[in-house]
């Protein structure tokens, strides 16, 4: 058999799994890739020759995983965020593309690459956004936040395998308690999940992702609440709190930070579908 009809009835299982067609021709190319340790091209280079000894074992065991609804990131151990790779496990949220949008933020309000710049991330989970920042910004430091340890010792190693662990601090904490600053910039991605909204989430996300990175109390906003109350006192005058929010929050949160003393509402950014997503907001 070649790899490619492999590939194909792995594809079929997959799409039995009521995974999507493209979701499923993707997954089974991936997966395929990753059992065979190679690249997407020697996958398209080669993959119409016969299956090599072991792998329609390999990739039955991993089509398998994904077939029962589990993350193909977690199957992988890895996520692209922001062109870069990181490790992800059970114990961090999958990286997601909308979170590009706090990174894209802070590098648009701090263009200077030399300038120095202090970065509170909290809720960091794999270290994406702080890594991201710390290697476009080779001047900043970065103290980044989870409650998580399990989650931290991740994050920890994505920095330094992107070369970033010695400007990266990473601190257990709930939030910014304990974080003194002062910072230029907050970034955050909170949990922002309504409480009884699991069962209507996608398997991946309600049976496998982290429960304490997801949901936010009966509104979905009690960490966002706390973290607009918590971050003045952790920011310099005319800093800036960047953080994302979820699908249909976004007048709570133009409420949120138009009753905020401290704050003035830039803006609320929007992801590819023309969703807000993430905000942005000026301490006076």
């Amino acid at each position: 058999m070649t790899i490619h009809t492999r590939v194909a009835a792995g594809r079929e299982q997959l799409r039995q799994a009521r995974i999507s067609p493209s979701e499923s021709t993707l997954d089974a190319r991936l997966l395929a890739q990753h059992a065979l340790g190679w690249t997407t091209e020697q996958f398209l280079a080669d993959g119409n020759g016969p299956e090599p000894d072991g792998f329609a074992e390999r990739f039955g065991t991993l089509v398998a995983r994904r077939a029962t609804r589990e993350p193909l990131a977690y199957i992988t151990g890895r996520r692209e965020f922001w062109g870069l790779d990181f490790e992800v496990t059970p114990a961090v949220l999958i990286p997601r593309p909308s979170t590009e949008l706090i990174v894209g933020s802070v590098l648009e309000l701090f263009r200077g690459a030399s300038a120095p710049l202090a970065v509170a991330d909290v809720c960091t989970g794999c270290g994406c956004v702080a890594v991201a920042i710390a290697h476009q910004r080779h001047a900043a430091t970065v103290v980044a936040t989870d409650i998580s340890p399990e989650a931290l010792e991740v994050a920890k190693r994505n920095a330094a395998w992107h070369g970033v662990g010695d400007r990266v601090t990473f601190m257990r904490a709930d939030l910014l308690s304990g974080i003194d600053g002062p910072f230029d910039v907050i970034a955050a991605n909170p949990p922002y999940v309504l409480d009884g909204a699991g069962p209507a989430l996608q398997p991946e996300v309600r049976d496998y992702e982290p429960n304490v990175a997801l949901f936010g109390g009966s509104d979905g906003l009690e960490l966002i609440t706390r973290l607009v109350a918590e971050a003045p006192s952790r920011l310099r005058s005319g800093g800036y709190l960047i953080f994302e929010f979820g699908l249909g929050q976004d007048v709570e949160i133009e409420e949120l930070i138009e009753n905020a003393p401290d704050f003035t509402l830039i803006e609320l950014r929007r992801d590819l579908q023309g969703i807000a997503r993430t905000a942005v907001a000026q301490r006076l």
